[in-house]
Parts: C-alpha cells; sequence; structure tokens
C-alpha cells in the first residue's frame, strides 16, 4: 500500500477551487448528478482510489472499480462518482488530470519492466528521484503502481557516492570516502557511480557493493560486467537514458538493475469522463 494523505488531496482541490466553482454557482446547480470514468486506451490505472477521496472530500461518494497497478482495457469503467452537481463538477477536472498524468506515469513504467522482463525475466527495474517538482509521493506511487521499484526516495534514503562527492575527498577519494562511508553508515548498502570501466573496476576493489554505471552504452556495461565478475559479487546497476526501446538491449547486458528517469516524462494516459444529472 502507497498512502497520500488527504492533505496532499485537498492542496490539489485548493488549487483548482480557491474561492468556489464560479460557473456552477451562477448557475445555481446542485442537484443529483453521476460521473463515470473510463479508460480510453488500454493503460496501466494510478490513483483510482486517490481520484475518490477527491469527490469524498468535495461531498461526494465515488467508487474505485480497479486499482492502482490493475491493467485497464480500452473503455473499462474505472471509477463511478455520485452527489450533488456542485461536488461533482468541482471534483470532476482535478480527479481526471490526477488519474491521467499517474497512469501515464504508471504505464510507461510498466513498458520497460515488460521489455527488461522479456530478456531477462524478474530483472528489477527501478526509478530514480526525478520527478516535477512537489509531484514525488504520488509520482512514486505512480512508477510502482507501473511495476518498478524506488531506487532513491530522498538523499535521506540510501547512500551514494557520486563522482561530484569525490571532487573534495582530494586523489584517493574513491577509496577513503568508501571507507568513511562503510564507518558511518554500517547498515547501509554503499553505492557508488562511475564514469568509465576503470573507476568501476577501482570502486570493486575499494569495496562498493553496488556500483552504478552512468550512461554506459549496453556494449560497454556487458565489457564491465566481464571484467568484474567473478571476483566481484555485488550488484551491478544501469543507469541514464534507459526506457522501453532499449531496456531489452540493457538487460542482456549482464546488470543486475536497470535505473530510469523516463516514466516522469511520460504522456498523460487518456480517461473519458460522463457527467449527466442522476
Amino acid at each position: 500500500m502507497f498512502h497520500i494523505p488527504d492533505e496532499t488531496l485537498a492542496r490539489l482541490i485548493a488549487e483548482d477551487l480557491p474561492f468556489g466553482d464560479l460557473t456552477t454557482r451562477s448557475l445555481g446547480l446542485d442537484g443529483p448528478a453521476v460521473l463515470s470514468m473510463r479508460a480510453r486506451r488500454d493503460m496501466t490505472l494510478c490513483c483510482s482510489e486517490e481520484a475518490a477521496r477527491i469527490f469524498a472530500l468535495l461531498g461526494a461518494v465515488a467508487q474505485p472499480l480497479l486499482p492502482s497497478g490493475a491493467r485497464a482495457a480500452a473503455g473499462t469503467e474505472v471509477l463511478h462518482a455520485e452527489g450533488g452537481a456542485a461536488a461533482i463538477l468541482a471534483g470532476w477536472k482535478v480527479a481526471q488530470v490526477l488519474v491521467e498524468w499517474t497512469s501515464g506515469i504508471a504505464t510507461a513504467a510498466a513498458g520497460i519492466v515488460a521489455a527488461a522482463g522479456a530478456v531477462r525475466p524478474g530483472l528489477p527495474v527501478a526509478c530514480t528521484r526525478k520527478p516535477a517538482p512537489l509531484t514525488r509521493a504520488l509520482s512514486l506511487k505512480a512508477v510502482t503502481a507501473g511495476g518498478a521499484a524506488i531506487h532513491r526516495a530522498g538523499l535521506s534514503d540510501t547512500v551514494l557516492l557520486f563522482p561530484e562527492h569525490r571532487a573534495f575527498g582530494g586523489e584517493d577519494a574513491l577509496s577513503a570516502q568508501l571507507a568513511a562511508l562503510r564507518a558511518a553508515c554500517p547498515e547501509r548498502r554503499i553505492v557508488a557511480e562511475v564514469a568509465g570501466p576503470e573507476e568501476a573496476l577501482a570502486a570493486a576493489r575499494a569495496g562498493a557493493e553496488v556500483i552504478q554505471l552512468e550512461k554506459f552504452p549496453p556494449a560497454l556495461v556487458a565489457e564491465t560486467a566481464r571484467a568484474l565478475r567473478p571476483g566481484w559479487s555485488g550488484t551491478l546497476a544501469a543507469a541514464g537514458g534507459i526506457n522501453a526501446g532499449n531496456a531489452g538491449d540493457y538487460a542482456a547486458s549482464g546488470a543486475d538493475l536497470l535505473v530510469t528517469s523516463a516514466p516522469y516524462y511520460a504522456k498523460p494516459a487518456d480517461i473519458s469522463v460522463a457527467l449527466h444529472p442522476a
């Protein structure tokens, strides 16, 4: 379960409804109404639960008909809501856009997971901490709905030594900083990002438990994997530029984990809404 607090949903409502719905109020609309959301195209659904809670916060009654992570075929009804017209009209676009945007991310993540799994079943795909600002909780829910893992929820989450950290560490920064991180964070796996095969070998010798290959093409990932194995038993992560089109090549390269930001930039899914008097 990935919980999104009501405070987050209330902020979405307040953004669209800061002083009430001028059109609905001016027309005096408040009779009973019904709303139905359907998938226009096949998609991996996300945030149907949050969409229902948006309507509930506005005083309507809504039921998600499929959960986040479900595959929704084109034409499938995914949410049904009933209530006063003012509440239904107020929640309509906020809920629709939330489901469309997060389902687009979830569908893209599912596509990358499927492409990698077609070559190496079970190969994990993890998504980075690079969603649009102020959308992290919803974006991370969306990638997990698509079957991906979370690479880093934030800077407090994992220990990842970047070349930018090593720039402050002097001549033997890689070994010295890895040793310092192991001493300071004994219960954490230590990840080192590297820019080339020689750095990867040096990181392995220095005791990195995860080596992240930044923007290596698949052939270079394979070459690096062959050079590291069998003497090093850690996790080899390929990161940067991975998408549904090349995930199969990276899956075949020998990486143990694919790290991507691509789902965050996916086109939103397409949800149709039918709204009418009860």
